[in-house]
């Protein structure tokens, strides 16, 4: 368990840039290498797609630190995350200690990891997107 600073981010942080694609660019990348964020009810939320191992991680790990530093709430739509190991479970602890993450909808997969490991008494996990936002605290 590690607090969120730059020293111990590094190695989860570490992956492709987090400037946004321009052009024709998103059509060759991975879902995973293009992070939608969006605004929704004063919360911003970040859209997770795709399989996320230590090395497919950099940009949504980039687009919640980002989101984490500008808004009060922040919600990671895991609904269309096909595949998730112990590094997506770790970025998910590391910003719930933010005091801003909500988890929303998330896929079978990640609802598995959650139950195995026990995190989903730990995280802020609810059914839908509408529900995670109206979560207090």
């Amino acid at each position: 368990h590690m607090p969120w600073d730059d020293a111990a981010a590094t190695e989860l942080l570490s992956g492709p840039g987090s400037e946004p694609s321009t052009g024709g660019a998103a059509e060759e990348a991975r879902p995973q290498d293009v992070v939608l964020r969006y605004e929704y009810r004063g919360a911003q939320v970040v859209v997770a797609r795709g399989d996320y191992d230590l090395h497919s991680l950099g940009p949504l790990a980039d687009a919640l630190k980002a989101a984490t530093d500008t808004h009060p709430k922040v919600i990671l739509d895991a609904s269309g995350v096909t595949f998730a190991d112990s590094s997506f479970l770790n970025l998910m602890i590391l910003v719930h200690r933010t005091g801003k993450l909500r988890v929303a909808a998330p896929s079978a997969p990640v609802r598995r990891l959650c139950a195995i490991t026990g995190v989903d008494d730990v995280l802020q996990i609810r059914d839908t997107l509408s529900d995670a936002v109206a979560v207090e605290r």
